[in-house]
C-alpha cells in the first residue's frame, strides 16, 4: 500500500464488530477478562487501549517501523526516552533544537546524570570528535528547529555503526511522508504529533517509533509505568489528522516554496532559510535522503524594529507559538521557542532579534503573499 492509502487507511479497529468506518473512541480506563488468566488483549488503558493502538499501528507503517508508542505530547515521548539511559551515560545533540527540548536536557536529564554535548550533527568530523567510551546516543534533529539545517542521516548511521550507539532522528518537521528515518538507518525516530501528524493546532501529542524489537520492549516497560500515553479522544483526533497528512503537506510546501523564493527577493529580507531553495547548504543532502522539504521557513530581517513591526501587523498568518497545522503561524524564536535558552547561547547560535519562523500552512497562497507584502511595507 502507498503511503497516501496508509495516511487514510493505516488506522483499522480489529475488534470494531459495527462495520464503522472510523476507528471509535474507546473511552474506557479497564477492560473485562473474559476468565481467569484471559485477557481480550487490553486490560488497562494506561498499558493498552483500542483506539491508541489503532493510531500506533498506522504510525508504525507511515515509518516503516515495527512498533510505535503515542504519549500525551512531544516533551512526554523524549521524557519518557531519556529512561533507556543511565547516569553517566553521554549523548550528542543537534546544537540547534527545539528549546523545550535543550530544556529538558539541561534542566532535567543533566540532573538525572546524563552527560549533554551539542554539535553540528551536520558535520559528521564534530561529531566524531565527540564520540566517547560512555556515548550512548546521537539525538538528531533534521532539519533543526529554527535554523533548518539538515543532517545526512544514512553517513551518520555509517559513521556510528559496531559502535552500540543509538541514532536517535526528531522527523516532526518532514513527516514520513518527506522522509522515513529508519529505512536510512536511525534506531528510533520521535515526533511531535502535536504537528504535522495531528495537522489541526487541536491536540498535543507525541510518538516513538522504532524496528528494533529490543528497543521497543524496553519503551513498552517504561510507557506503561510512567503513564505519560496519549488519551483515546486524543488519538481519534490523530487518526482523524493522518488521514489528510499527504494532502497537506503538498499543500503546505508548494505554498513554502513560493514564500521562501520571494522573500528571497525581498530588501528587507536579509537571509532566509529554507532546504528547498537551491542556494540553502543542505539542499542536496535533502534531496537525497527526503522525497520533499517540507513547510517551515525561517528568515532574518534588516532589523529587531523590522520584526516586531512585522508580527503586529500580519493578519492571516497569525503570530503563535507551534507549527504543523493547516492555519499559518509565525513565531518569534527569541521570546518563544527559544526564551529559556541564555541570550548568549542563542546569539551564537545565530538565534537572534531579527529572526522569525513561519510554518506555512494551506491557505490560497496569493492571500499569505499579500498578508507578507503589507508586513513588511
Amino acid at each position: 500500500m502507498e503511503i497516501e492509502s496508509i495516511c487514510v487507511h493505516g488506522a483499522r479497529d480489529a475488534y470494531n464488530l459495527s462495520g464503522a468506518v472510523s476507528v471509535p473512541i474507546y473511552q474506557s480506563a479497564t477492560f473485562v477478562h473474559p476468565g481467569m488468566g484471559q485477557s481480550t488483549g487490553f486490560d488497562y488503558s494506561r498499558v493498552q487501549n483500542p483506539t491508541r493502538a489503532s493510531l500506533e499501528q498506522a504510525v508504525a507503517r507511515l515509518e516503516e517501523g515495527s512498533d510505535a508508542l503515542a504519549f500525551s505530547s512531544g516533551m512526554a515521548a523524549i521524557a519518557a526516552l531519556m529512561e533507556l539511559f543511565a547516569p553517566g551515560d553521554h549523548i550528542i545533540a543537534s546544537d540547534d533544537l527545539y528549546g523545550g527540548t535543550i530544556r529538558l536536557f539541561d534542566n532535567i536529564s543533566r540532573k538525572n546524570g546524563l552527560v549533554f554535548d551539542y554539535a553540528n550533527t551536520g558535520d559528521l568530523h564534530a561529531v566524531a570528535a565527540r564520540l566517547t567510551p560512555r556515548t550512548k546516543a546521537v539525538f538528531v534533529e533534521t532539519p533543526t528547529n529554527p535554523l533548518l539545517r539538515v543532517t545526512d542521516i544514512a553517513a551518520l548511521s555509517a559513521e556510528l555503526a559496531g559502535r552500540d550507539i543509538l541514532l536517535i532522528v526528531d522527523n516532526t518537521f518532514l513527516t514520513p511522508y518527506f522522509m522515513r528515518p529508519l529505512a536510512l538507518g536511525a534506531d528510533i525516530v520521535m515526533h511531535s504529533g502535536t504537528k504535522y501528524l495531528g495537522g489541526h493546532n487541536d491536540t498535543l501529542a507525541g510518538f516513538l517509533i522504532t524496528s528494533r524489537s529490543d528497543i521497543a520492549e524496553k519503551l513498552r516497560m517504561i510507557y506503561k509505568t510512567v503513564g505519560s500515553c496519549l488519551s483515546p479522544f486524543d488519538s481519534f483526533l490523530l487518526i482523524r489528522g493522518l488521514k489528510t497528512l499527504a494532502l497537506r503537506m503538498e499543500k503546505s510546501q508548494e505554498n513554502a516554496m513560493r514564500l521562501a523564493g520571494w522573500l528571497t527577493t525581498h530588501p528587507k529580507v536579509k537571509i532566509v532559510y529554507y532546504p528547498g531553495l537551491p542556494s540553502h547548504p543542505d539542499y542536496a543532502v535533502t534531496r537525497k535522503q527526503a522525497s520533499g522539504f517540507g513547510a517551515m521557513i525561517s528568515f532574518e530581517v534588516d532589523g529587531e524594529d523590522t520584526a516586531r513591526e512585522l508580527l503586529s501587523k500580519t493578519k492571516i498568518i497569525l503570530y503563535a507559538e507551534s507549527l504543523g497545522g493547516v492555519e499559518s503561524l509565525i513565531t518569534y524564536p527569541v521570546l518563544q521557542t527559544h526564551a529559556d535558552i541564555p541570550a548568549p547561547v542563542r546569539e551564537a547560535r545565530g538565534i537572534n532579534q531579527r529572526l522569525l519562523r513561519i510554518s506555512v500552512g494551506i491557505e490560497n497562497i496569493k492571500d499569505l503573499l499579500d498578508d507578507l507584502k503589507q508586513a513588511l511595507a
